[in-house]
Protein backbone atom coordinates (compact mmCIF):
# COMPACT_ATOMS: atom_id res chain seq x y z
CA UNK A 1 0.00 0.00 0.00
CA UNK A 2 1.05 3.48 -0.91
CA UNK A 3 2.25 5.82 2.11
CA UNK A 4 0.35 9.50 2.40
CA UNK A 5 3.16 12.13 1.67
CA UNK A 6 4.47 14.30 4.03
CA UNK A 7 6.15 18.11 3.27
CA UNK A 8 7.96 20.26 5.38
CA UNK A 9 10.43 22.86 5.25
CA UNK A 10 12.84 25.31 6.45
CA UNK A 11 14.20 28.32 5.28
CA UNK A 12 17.98 28.88 5.04
CA UNK A 13 18.04 32.51 6.16
CA UNK A 14 20.54 31.49 9.00
CA UNK A 15 21.36 29.11 11.73
CA UNK A 16 18.29 27.20 12.73
CA UNK A 17 16.89 27.29 16.48
CA UNK A 18 15.21 25.07 18.86
CA UNK A 19 12.01 26.61 17.76
CA UNK A 20 12.54 24.98 14.07
CA UNK A 21 13.88 22.03 15.71
CA UNK A 22 10.64 21.04 18.34
CA UNK A 23 7.98 22.91 16.02
CA UNK A 24 8.96 21.38 13.24
CA UNK A 25 12.12 19.28 12.48
CA UNK A 26 11.82 16.79 14.72
CA UNK A 27 7.78 16.00 14.16
CA UNK A 28 8.99 15.51 10.72
CA UNK A 29 11.71 13.14 11.38
CA UNK A 30 9.01 11.18 13.81
CA UNK A 31 6.75 10.60 11.35
CA UNK A 32 9.22 9.84 8.65
CA UNK A 33 8.18 5.66 9.05
CA UNK A 34 4.69 6.69 8.12
CA UNK A 35 4.41 8.71 5.27
CA UNK A 36 6.21 9.50 1.97
CA UNK A 37 8.41 12.30 3.24
CA UNK A 38 10.00 15.63 1.44
CA UNK A 39 12.28 17.90 3.21
CA UNK A 40 12.82 21.15 1.20
CA UNK A 41 15.22 23.85 1.97
CA UNK A 42 12.82 26.74 1.70
CA UNK A 43 15.91 29.22 -0.19
CA UNK A 44 13.42 30.64 -2.86
CA UNK A 45 11.12 32.17 0.72
CA UNK A 46 14.58 32.94 1.88
CA UNK A 47 14.90 35.84 -0.53
CA UNK A 48 11.95 37.73 1.04
CA UNK A 49 14.54 38.88 3.86
CA UNK A 50 18.33 37.74 3.26
CA UNK A 51 20.35 40.15 1.12
CA UNK A 52 23.71 38.94 1.38
CA UNK A 53 24.66 35.87 -1.44
CA UNK A 54 26.86 34.27 0.26
CA UNK A 55 25.16 34.16 3.65
CA UNK A 56 22.02 32.17 1.42
CA UNK A 57 24.39 30.11 -0.34
CA UNK A 58 26.18 29.41 3.32
CA UNK A 59 22.98 28.69 5.22
CA UNK A 60 21.72 26.06 2.87
CA UNK A 61 24.46 24.16 3.73
CA UNK A 62 23.97 24.50 7.21
CA UNK A 63 20.41 23.62 7.38
CA UNK A 64 21.08 20.33 5.46
CA UNK A 65 24.08 19.65 7.87
CA UNK A 66 21.26 20.49 10.54
CA UNK A 67 18.81 18.54 8.98
CA UNK A 68 21.45 15.32 8.92
CA UNK A 69 22.45 15.88 12.52
CA UNK A 70 19.07 15.07 14.01
CA UNK A 71 18.36 12.55 12.13
CA UNK A 72 17.27 12.83 8.86
CA UNK A 73 18.35 10.03 6.32
CA UNK A 74 18.69 11.19 3.01
CA UNK A 75 18.38 7.16 1.62
CA UNK A 76 14.48 7.36 2.95
CA UNK A 77 13.47 10.92 2.70
CA UNK A 78 13.54 13.38 -0.07
CA UNK A 79 15.84 16.43 1.09
CA UNK A 80 16.02 18.68 -1.42
CA UNK A 81 16.81 22.64 -2.33
CA UNK A 82 13.63 24.99 -3.32
CA UNK A 83 15.73 26.67 -6.43
CA UNK A 84 16.73 23.43 -7.48
CA UNK A 85 13.33 22.54 -8.37
CA UNK A 86 11.84 25.50 -11.08
CA UNK A 87 8.19 24.52 -10.77
CA UNK A 88 7.57 25.48 -7.32
CA UNK A 89 7.89 29.10 -8.89
CA UNK A 90 6.27 28.64 -12.04
CA UNK A 91 3.15 26.65 -10.10
CA UNK A 92 2.89 29.90 -7.54
CA UNK A 93 2.64 32.17 -10.56
CA UNK A 94 -0.27 29.72 -11.53
CA UNK A 95 -1.88 29.98 -8.46
CA UNK A 96 -0.97 33.54 -7.87
CA UNK A 97 -3.57 34.67 -10.41
CA UNK A 98 -5.92 33.04 -9.05
CA UNK A 99 -5.48 34.54 -5.51
CA UNK A 100 -7.72 37.57 -4.49
CA UNK A 101 -5.46 40.54 -3.19
CA UNK A 102 -7.99 40.86 -0.06
CA UNK A 103 -7.44 37.14 1.12
CA UNK A 104 -3.63 37.53 0.93
CA UNK A 105 -4.23 40.77 2.99
CA UNK A 106 -5.02 38.55 5.65
CA UNK A 107 -1.85 36.47 6.23
CA UNK A 108 -1.31 36.83 9.86
CA UNK A 109 2.64 36.24 9.37
CA UNK A 110 2.74 39.40 6.90
CA UNK A 111 0.80 41.16 8.87
CA UNK A 112 2.92 40.50 12.20
CA UNK A 113 6.33 40.89 10.19
CA UNK A 114 5.72 44.48 8.84
CA UNK A 115 4.63 45.19 12.72
CA UNK A 116 8.17 44.16 13.48
CA UNK A 117 9.73 46.37 11.04
CA UNK A 118 10.32 44.39 8.24
CA UNK A 119 10.38 45.26 4.62
CA UNK A 120 6.62 45.17 3.00
CA UNK A 121 7.82 43.64 -0.16
CA UNK A 122 5.89 41.47 -2.50
CA UNK A 123 7.59 38.74 -2.17
CA UNK A 124 6.45 38.79 1.34
CA UNK A 125 3.26 39.73 0.61
CA UNK A 126 2.95 36.64 -2.01
CA UNK A 127 4.71 34.56 0.70
CA UNK A 128 1.94 31.97 0.83
CA UNK A 129 1.58 31.44 -2.63
CA UNK A 130 4.73 30.33 -2.92
CA UNK A 131 4.76 28.20 -0.01
CA UNK A 132 0.43 26.47 -1.49
CA UNK A 133 2.58 26.10 -4.48
CA UNK A 134 5.18 24.08 -2.56
CA UNK A 135 2.44 21.95 -1.02
CA UNK A 136 0.38 21.24 -4.02
CA UNK A 137 3.10 20.10 -6.38
CA UNK A 138 3.67 16.82 -4.41
CA UNK A 139 0.40 16.23 -4.11
CA UNK A 140 1.26 16.50 -0.43
CA UNK A 141 -1.63 14.68 2.15
CA UNK A 142 -0.11 15.68 5.70
CA UNK A 143 2.27 18.98 6.70
CA UNK A 144 3.54 19.33 10.09
CA UNK A 145 3.69 22.85 11.68
CA UNK A 146 3.57 24.88 14.45
CA UNK A 147 -0.20 25.67 15.70
CA UNK A 148 0.34 29.86 14.46
CA UNK A 149 0.96 28.14 11.18
CA UNK A 150 -2.12 26.76 10.19
CA UNK A 151 -3.16 29.80 8.13
CA UNK A 152 -0.69 28.56 5.56
CA UNK A 153 -2.64 24.95 5.30
CA UNK A 154 -5.44 27.17 4.51
CA UNK A 155 -3.78 29.26 1.80
CA UNK A 156 -2.79 25.65 0.17
CA UNK A 157 -6.11 24.44 0.81
CA UNK A 158 -7.79 27.79 -1.09
CA UNK A 159 -5.33 27.45 -3.57
CA UNK A 160 -6.19 24.05 -4.79
CA UNK A 161 -10.25 25.28 -4.56
CA UNK A 162 -9.91 28.17 -6.76
CA UNK A 163 -8.19 26.03 -9.17
CA UNK A 164 -10.34 23.45 -9.33
CA UNK A 165 -13.24 25.67 -9.62
CA UNK A 166 -11.46 27.70 -12.13
CA UNK A 167 -10.20 24.32 -13.95
CA UNK A 168 -10.59 21.09 -12.72
CA UNK A 169 -9.16 19.30 -8.93
CA UNK A 170 -5.86 18.46 -10.12
CA UNK A 171 -4.24 18.85 -6.48
CA UNK A 172 -4.77 16.88 -3.31
CA UNK A 173 -6.20 19.01 -0.38
CA UNK A 174 -3.39 19.07 2.62
CA UNK A 175 -4.02 18.44 6.13
CA UNK A 176 -2.22 19.68 9.03
CA UNK A 177 -0.35 17.86 11.69
CA UNK A 178 0.20 20.40 14.95
CA UNK A 179 1.53 18.88 18.40
CA UNK A 180 -0.22 21.07 21.02
CA UNK A 181 3.22 21.10 23.52
CA UNK A 182 5.29 22.54 21.09
CA UNK A 183 3.07 24.43 18.84
CA UNK A 184 4.40 27.70 19.49
CA UNK A 185 7.99 27.72 20.76
CA UNK A 186 9.11 30.85 22.74
CA UNK A 187 11.70 33.22 22.04
CA UNK A 188 13.96 35.02 24.41
CA UNK A 189 11.74 37.60 24.40
CA UNK A 190 8.89 35.76 25.21
CA UNK A 191 7.35 35.88 21.44
CA UNK A 192 7.37 33.08 18.93
CA UNK A 193 10.77 32.27 18.27
CA UNK A 194 11.90 33.73 14.97
CA UNK A 195 15.15 34.44 13.58
CA UNK A 196 13.01 37.48 11.85
CA UNK A 197 12.65 38.90 15.35
CA UNK A 198 15.94 37.53 16.50
CA UNK A 199 15.25 36.28 19.65
CA UNK A 200 16.88 32.59 18.88
CA UNK A 201 18.67 29.68 20.59
CA UNK A 202 21.02 28.45 17.88
CA UNK A 203 20.53 24.78 16.93
CA UNK A 204 23.90 23.94 17.36
CA UNK A 205 25.22 26.12 19.02
CA UNK A 206 28.52 26.19 21.50
CA UNK A 207 28.04 26.01 25.27
CA UNK A 208 29.24 29.91 25.27
CA UNK A 209 26.60 30.90 23.03
CA UNK A 210 23.74 29.11 24.77
CA UNK A 211 24.54 31.05 27.57
CA UNK A 212 24.51 34.07 25.81
CA UNK A 213 21.13 33.14 24.71
CA UNK A 214 19.31 31.67 27.94
CA UNK A 215 21.11 34.79 29.78
CA UNK A 216 18.92 37.19 27.71
CA UNK A 217 15.64 35.67 28.39
CA UNK A 218 13.68 38.40 29.73
CA UNK A 219 12.27 36.99 32.97
CA UNK A 220 8.91 37.71 32.83
CA UNK A 221 7.54 36.33 36.21
CA UNK A 222 4.18 35.52 37.82
CA UNK A 223 5.28 35.60 41.36
CA UNK A 224 8.69 33.37 41.71
CA UNK A 225 8.10 31.51 38.61
CA UNK A 226 10.25 32.87 35.39
CA UNK A 227 7.58 32.13 32.95
CA UNK A 228 9.60 32.61 29.70
CA UNK A 229 12.26 30.48 31.22
CA UNK A 230 10.05 27.70 32.13
CA UNK A 231 8.56 27.95 28.72
CA UNK A 232 11.91 27.03 27.09
CA UNK A 233 13.07 24.43 29.55
CA UNK A 234 9.36 22.20 29.62
CA UNK A 235 10.85 21.12 25.72
CA UNK A 236 14.03 19.59 27.60
CA UNK A 237 12.24 18.10 30.75
CA UNK A 238 9.09 16.36 32.07
CA UNK A 239 6.93 18.54 34.33
CA UNK A 240 7.46 16.71 37.50
CA UNK A 241 10.83 16.96 37.25
CA UNK A 242 10.90 20.92 36.60
CA UNK A 243 8.42 21.13 39.32
CA UNK A 244 11.15 19.88 42.06
CA UNK A 245 13.91 22.22 40.22
CA UNK A 246 11.95 25.08 40.17
CA UNK A 247 10.34 24.78 43.56
CA UNK A 248 13.88 24.27 44.87
CA UNK A 249 15.22 27.30 43.58
CA UNK A 250 12.22 29.68 43.48
CA UNK A 251 13.06 32.83 43.22
CA UNK A 252 16.49 32.23 41.71
CA UNK A 253 16.50 32.93 38.47
CA UNK A 254 20.58 32.95 37.54
CA UNK A 255 20.38 29.44 38.71
CA UNK A 256 17.19 28.41 36.90
CA UNK A 257 18.96 29.74 33.77
CA UNK A 258 22.28 27.39 34.36
CA UNK A 259 20.23 24.54 34.35
CA UNK A 260 18.77 25.21 31.69
CA UNK A 261 21.93 26.07 29.95
CA UNK A 262 23.24 22.52 31.21
CA UNK A 263 19.75 20.66 29.64
CA UNK A 264 20.36 22.13 26.16
CA UNK A 265 23.97 21.60 25.64
CA UNK A 266 23.25 17.69 26.86
CA UNK A 267 20.70 17.47 24.80
CA UNK A 268 22.16 18.00 21.86
CA UNK A 269 25.59 17.15 22.35
CA UNK A 270 25.40 13.88 20.39
CA UNK A 271 24.03 15.87 17.24
CA UNK A 272 26.35 18.42 17.54
CA UNK A 273 29.21 16.19 17.07
CA UNK A 274 27.96 14.47 13.97
CA UNK A 275 27.11 17.57 12.27
CA UNK A 276 31.19 18.21 12.68
CA UNK A 277 31.76 15.03 10.35
CA UNK A 278 29.33 16.16 7.72
CA UNK A 279 31.10 18.00 4.83
CA UNK A 280 30.05 20.08 2.17
CA UNK A 281 30.46 17.53 -0.57
CA UNK A 282 28.17 14.82 1.13
CA UNK A 283 25.36 18.07 1.49
CA UNK A 284 26.07 18.74 -2.30
CA UNK A 285 25.30 15.24 -3.04
CA UNK A 286 22.28 14.48 -0.88
CA UNK A 287 21.15 17.77 -2.58
CA UNK A 288 21.90 16.59 -6.04
CA UNK A 289 19.98 13.10 -5.14
CA UNK A 290 17.13 14.78 -3.48
CA UNK A 291 16.43 17.53 -6.57
CA UNK A 292 16.55 14.50 -9.10
CA UNK A 293 13.27 12.74 -7.58
CA UNK A 294 11.62 15.95 -6.09
CA UNK A 295 11.93 17.47 -10.22
CA UNK A 296 10.44 14.17 -11.71
CA UNK A 297 7.38 14.76 -9.77
CA UNK A 298 7.42 18.64 -9.73
CA UNK A 299 8.05 18.38 -13.33
CA UNK A 300 5.20 15.76 -13.81
CA UNK A 301 2.51 17.87 -11.67
CA UNK A 302 3.18 21.26 -13.69
CA UNK A 303 3.19 19.42 -17.03
CA UNK A 304 -0.91 18.62 -15.94
CA UNK A 305 -1.13 22.30 -14.71
CA UNK A 306 -0.20 23.92 -17.93
CA UNK A 307 -1.97 21.37 -19.65
CA UNK A 308 -5.08 22.37 -18.34
CA UNK A 309 -4.61 26.10 -17.95
CA UNK A 310 -3.86 26.08 -22.00
CA UNK A 311 -0.01 26.49 -21.63
CA UNK A 312 1.10 23.46 -23.05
Amino acid sequence: MNKKRLLTGLQSSGKLHIGNYFGALRPAIELFEKYESFLMVADLHALTSVREPELLRQSTIDVVKDYLAAGVNPDEVTLFRQSDVPAHAELAWVLSCLMPVSYLELAHSYKDKVAKGLEANAGLFTYPVLMAADILLYDTDVVPVGKDQQQHIEYAREAAKKFRVAYEGLFTEPQGIFKEDVAVVPGTDGAKMSKSYKNTIPLFASQDEIKKAVMSIVTDSAGDMPINVYSIHRLFKGEAELAKLYEENKGKYGNLKNALIDDIDAYFAAMREKREQITDADVEAVLKKGAEKANKIAEAKLAEVYKVVGLR
